[in-house]
């Protein structure tokens, strides 16, 4: 059987508006290198497969561009529609899976088991609420729905594709930073 083309997009945001909820504790300079360098770590987690940042920043751009990426520009479509786009336009390209990933998982590592499976595989956070990572056929029909509570929401959007479908814990992909005190967990 041949290998199906698989494509890991990371949804980045401009580094200067990230990790917001960290102002506490972080200063801006500082939460736009950890923004940075969580990113990197999911785009080396990504390979060997192909590495899309999809972005509206042209500074996020410019760093993917030399961080080995390829850009998915989505300007002014917010989280959600940028997926959206970004799922449609790596299938016009002829990919027959995507791996979404966060771009703030700072232990992620190895995504290209999620290019082996079947169906729709989600990754929630640690506190299994929201969704970290994502692979999924492309041509689906599946509509992203990221924000608080949106594990539920991805459940229930992935069962309406008719696909098999499951979730699978992952202590590495779980952890993502949002909080302050997600910082105590390797970020």
């Amino acid at each position: 059987m041949a290998p199906v083309p698989t494509a890991v997009a990371v949804p980045v945001k401009a580094f200067a508006r990230a990790k917001m909820r960290l102002s506490p504790v972080l200063g801006p300079q500082e939460r736009a290198a950890l923004a940075a360098r969580m990113a990197e770590a999911v785009l080396a987690a990504a390979r060997p497969l192909p590495v899309y940042v999809v972005c509206d920043d042209p500074g996020v751009a410019a760093w993917a561009e030399r961080n080995d990426a390829r850009v998915l520009s989505t300007p002014g479509l917010g989280l959600n529609g940028a997926v959206d786009r970004a799922l449609e336009v790596l299938e016009e390209m002829g990919y027959d899976r995507v791996v979404v990933a966060h771009g703030d998982l700072p232990l992620a590592t190895q995504l290209a088991w999620l290019a082996d499976v079947e169906g729709v595989v989600l990754v929630p956070d640690r506190r299994d609420d929201g969704t970290n990572v994502i692979s999924l056929p492309t041509g689906c029909g599946f509509r992203f729905a990221y924000g608080p509570g949106s594990l539920a929401r991805h459940r229930e959007e992935a069962a309406r594709t008719g696909l098999p479908w499951r979730v699978v814990h992952d202590d590495r992909l779980g952890w993502d930073v949002d909080l302050p005190a997600d910082m105590l967990g390797g970020a």
